[in-house]
């Protein structure tokens, strides 16, 4: 089959791979569509430790069933169609037994840690599959990853009607969290450094958009989320807040950035500032919310490309361009 490989950090091709055979509890999904995410760039640059090489990148991303394993729960067939939780927890670390499989102290993922969507075919655990209405795509359903992890980050920010919550970062996750919060009834201002991003937030019914924290003239915010991972978006969030705030870490900073703050401040204002990590009991959610038309997804797709481009996919990723970009390894649609 087809395949986008990232071979070694730095390089990337479109080559070949064996075709996958599922085991016993698994799958293999013919992909329909698949995303680029901010992690897979960090794939591609050395920079996602977890990852090995060479590897099939791609683990936002939604298909048909071709093949069925022996012992593969949940009555899966041939013809399904299916959006995919990347997920891979052990189920059996201290993290798991408690719940939250995405602490999982032998975290692995479709895309991440074994080879994953940007590829013809793939497999994966028919436990993680669920099924789509007939009524959604799969541009639609590669949304659908992306999502949970912006429903798991709701979760665990939390939010009130009436509060005014600012979000710093306008691409795929910024603009999908701003629709959760604005659905959760809380009046939303969104800041990007691209104007063309910040205009799809104002379409999308922002109470104010901003290129910078500073054009805000001062106003505080009840909480604030950073979509970004750029340390100096995050003090400026922080800085940003009222007394009393609350503040979600949900971008992606490499493991070494740093950020400056006055734990004085934290104490004396009573700051909170929580993290969230990818997907948590929130797939099932997500692919309600697209499907019932709760989430726009028409202004967040904004590129589709053939599997042979997936090197200028990535490019066009790095340049900020768009939103949302995908790769269909099928060429079409459907």
């Amino acid at each position: 089959m087809r395949a986008a490989i990232i071979p070694r950090p730095g390089e990337v091709e479109v080559g070949t791979r064996p075709d996958p055979t599922p085991a016993p509890h698994q799958v293999v999904v013919k992909v329909g569509a698949c995303g680029i995410c901010g992690t897979d760039l960090h794939i591609a640059d050395g920079e996602f430790p977890p990852s090995p090489y060479p590897l099939v990148p791609g683990h936002e991303f939604s298909g048909e069933v071709v093949e069925v394993g022996s012992a593969a729960p949940g009555g899966l067939r041939p013809g399904d169609r299916v959006a995919v939780d990347p997920s891979l927890f052990c189920g059996h670390c201290e993290f798991c037994r408690a719940g939250r499989g995405n602490l999982c102290a032998n975290w692995a993922a479709t895309g991440d840690t074994v080879d994953g969507a940007f590829a013809e075919y793939v497999a994966v655990p028919a436990a993680n599959c669920y099924r789509m209405p007939d009524t959604m795509s799969y541009r639609e359903g590669a949304l659908v990853e992306p999502l949970s992890c912006a429903v798991h980050g709701l979760r665990r920010l939390g939010a009130e009607p009436g509060e005014n919550i600012l979000v710093v970062g306008a691409g795929t996750m910024g603009l999908m969290l701003q629709q959760l919060l604005q659905r959760a009834g809380a009046r939303v201002t969104v800041v990007d450094r691209n104007p063309e991003r910040v205009k799809i937030a104002d379409g999308l019914g922002a109470q104010a958009i901003a290129t910078d924290v500073a054009e805000l003239d001062g106003v505080r915010f009840d909480a604030a989320v950073d979509v970004t991972g750029v340390p100096a978006a995050i003090e400026a969030g922080l800085g940003a807040l009222r007394r009393g705030g609350r503040f979600l870490v949900f971008g992606v900073a490499p493991d070494n950035a740093r950020v400056s703050l006055s734990p004085f401040r934290v104490y004396n204002d009573e700051i909170t500032i929580v993290g969230s990590m990818a997907v948590l009991h929130s797939y099932g959610a997500a692919l309600d919310l697209i499907a019932s038309g709760a989430i726009e997804t028409a202004p967040l797709l904004t590129h589709a490309l053939p599997l042979e481009r997936f090197p200028e996919a990535l490019g066009l990723m790095r340049a900020g361009a768009g939103v949302k970009i995908q790769v269909l390894p099928g060429g079409t649609e459907e």
